[in-house]
């Protein structure tokens, strides 16, 4: 049993923010209070005292565990980047109990062997590791999948994430399927015609570097697209890691029309603009790249107003050897999963744009409603998930427990250092004392 007291009890799922203390047993919560009644509980599951472990959470924040239905864990294929174990122990480092990898592995996920050896590999983890597979074969954008079959062997939703779907006929179909299978489909949304050179803004900073760049409308095309296709298909339509003003706006649209349109933003692309590669270099290259001051302030705009759903990281790992290459060859991507609850505090919440319920709302409650998982919740009888932290403590970035250390935050002071990840009743991670 363990037995959390004088914590602040946030509930992105109910609305819930005061003080109670919570009891879990056998995976689960069984109190929730300001005064549990701690014996009777005790009494009730037979819990002997010496097998109650006690944790004073005063001055701390209990919540839903964190979800993050975006991440790169590179395994199998990568594994010199990130394993699925080390992957595991980043997320719970980070507050996450669920995560959601993406399919572009080597091989990737679009047959059962590949998706069976992640989920065997997940269960393996302190926290519950779940699957995609991709939309088409070999990620080739020219046929579908079996999405069936891999939907019935528990692949939880379908995307091609790293690069676009081009042929609208293929996305109709799978679309389609999806919807009859209820699950949803993310996509990453680059038209490369509008691509010079990937990783940055073509806008000014691209200028200055005499580097090609990538340009909003490789982004903007592909959502006004797809969006117009989730409004006559009524599929689930998940746009990846938006980070175009005029895409927040085609989604925006998009949600008034009645489609079942969902995006992510990231905490780089609502903390960041392609300044940042001036000073971070490689650090800051990721696709689609970071933007202007205007992007950044409408991703948080869309946040606030429900135009944009979710919080989630794109934690992709790269080797320190990848990214000490040229701008122009290193690969894209930052490691994410262990500063993302401190960049929505940072970035959101001390400024006053959302408050600590509403980042929950979109750090746990929403990503797991768009996968299909059911939300965490500080009531009676739901799955013991939860993140433990100080909202307003400090902790300096580093000393990661992901293989990778390739982040522009990293010697950052954040808030929200996390003391405990708890996940199915055990504790998955606990900071140093």
């Amino acid at each position: 049993m363990l037995y959390i007291k004088n914590a602040r009890a946030v509930d992105g799922s109910t609305g819930m923010d005061e003080l109670a203390d919570i009891a879990i047993v056998n995976e689960f919560i069984a109190g929730v209070g300001k005064a549990l009644d701690i014996e009777e509980i005790k009494a009730r599951y037979d819990v002997l005292e010496q097998d109650v472990q006690v944790i004073d959470a005063q001055g701390l924040v209990v919540a839903p565990g964190l979800v993050d239905t975006h991440v790169h864990f590179r395994d199998p294929g990568f594994t010199y980047k990130e394993d699925i174990i080390t992957g595991a122990a980043a997320a719970a480092k980070g507050g996450f109990t669920t995560v959601v990898c993406m399919a572009n592995t080597k091989p990737v996920v679009d047959n059962l062997e590949t998706l069976q050896y992640i989920q065997e590999k997940g269960e393996t983890t302190p926290i519950h590791v779940i699957q995609t597979a991709t939309v088409t074969k070999g990620m080739a954008g020219k046929e579908l999948v079996d999405m069936e079959a891999l939907a019935d062997a528990g692949a939880a939703g379908f995307t091609d994430d790293g690069l676009p779907i081009l042929d609208e006929a293929i996305l109709v179909e799978a679309l389609n399927k999806a919807k009859e299978l209820d699950l949803p489909v993310s996509l990453h949304e680059e038209d490369p015609l509008f691509i010079k050179q990937p990783g940055v803004n073509m806008g000014a900073v691209s200028e200055q570097l005499g580097y090609g760049g990538a340009s909003c409308a490789a982004e903007d095309v592909m959502v006004a697209r797809d969006v117009a296709l989730a409004v006559n298909t009524g599929a689930t339509l998940c746009i990846q890691h938006i980070s175009s003003r005029n895409s927040v706006e085609f989604v925006r649209a998009g949600k008034r029309l009645g489609a079942d349109i969902h995006a992510e933003a990231t905490p780089h692309h609502f903390t960041l603009t392609e300044e940042a590669v001036l000073k971070y270099g490689t650090n800051a290259r990721m696709n689609p790249p970071l933007r202007e001051e205007a992007d950044r302030q409408a991703i948080i705009e869309g946040l606030k107003d429900g135009t944009i759903d979710m919080i989630v990281t794109d934690h992709a790992p790269h080797s320190a050897e990848e990214k000490a290459k040229p701008l122009a060859e290193a690969p894209s991507g930052i490691t994410g999963l262990e500063t993302s609850l401190g960049l929505g505090i940072k970035s959101l919440v001390e400024p006053g744009h959302i408050s600590l319920v509403k980042l929950m709302e979109l750090m746990s409650t929403n990503p797991a409603k768009l996968y299909r998982l059911i939300p965490g919740s500080l009531t009676v009888g739901a799955p013991a998930d939860l993140v433990i932290f100080g909202e307003n403590e400090t902790w300096t970035v580093g000393d990661y427990a992901s293989k990778a250390s390739n982040s522009p935050f990293t010697g950052w002071e954040l808030p929200g250092r996390v003391h405990y990840t708890i996940c199915r009743g055990r504790i998955a991670y606990e900071s140093d004392k």
